[in-house]
């Protein structure tokens, strides 16, 4: 037998009403577990979207030694109310230290969107989200004004080109360096060698603002 396709019985249009919630009901669910598996990604693709520039990194992502990073933050002396820039986060890792023993905020900045999800992740990981944000930005392009802390791993090169920048930061901005230095155009005001639980030595160097420039060119 067949139905005009215009023409429904009650029950045919009660079972429709089900079937359509039903199907209403799935794709919200499905739209849910989407979100929620993609929290991270989504941030990173609007910051991809707002870099107004996208280059290749200038340095490949090698890790700060936790018991390096420790001793960077205990060189700058970070305290509750300082809020740390990190330039070149990679996994967020010095950040994430900073908020969670000292309570103070910070911002990691990366140009690398791979390590831009790996910082937000370990930073919701950590339950540091009030403290913490991670943007990807080109860090040379960045005003640092608002930091009273200022970290690094980069190379010296990299930390060179960095000196227009840092002159602009406010007295008693504290900068600190994992392993390299400003090539002697900036004296540093203390630098400090550790060595790690696997008997590796690395250096720090810190800088507090204004910078002392020496003559030295490049």
């Amino acid at each position: 037998m067949t139905t005009h396709p215009n023409v429904l019985s009650k029950s045919s249009l009660m079972h429709v009403f089900i079937m359509n919630s039903l199907l209403v009901s799935v794709c919200l669910v499905l739209v849910g577990i989407g979100c929620s598996g993609q929290s991270v990604r989504p941030v990173v693709y609007n910051a991809n979207q707002e870099l107004k520039e996208i280059r290749t990194p200038d340095i490949l992502f090698v890790p700060t030694p936790q018991e390096v990073v420790e001793k960077m933050l205990e060189l700058a002396e970070v305290k509750k109310d300082d809020l740390v820039y990190d330039l070149g986060c990679g996994d967020g890792r010095i950040v994430v230290t900073a908020a969670k023993k000292y309570g103070c905020r910070g911002v990691g900045y990366d140009i690398d969107p791979d390590r831009v999800i790996e910082s937000m992740e370990n930073v919701k990981n950590n339950n540091v989200q009030k403290l913490v944000h991670i943007e990807q930005k080109d860090i040379f392009t960045l005003d640092l004004s608002e930091a009273s802390v200022i970290t690094l791993y980069l190379l010296t090169s990299l930390n060179v080109k960095l000196i227009p920048q840092l002159e602009k930061l406010k007295p008693g901005t504290r900068i600190v360096s994992h392993d390299f230095d400003m090539r002697g155009i900036v004296t540093p005001d203390k630098s400090i060698t550790v060595t790690t639980d696997n008997n590796e030595t690395h250096d720090i160097y810190l800088w507090i603002a204004p910078l002392k420039k020496n003559d030295k060119k490049n």
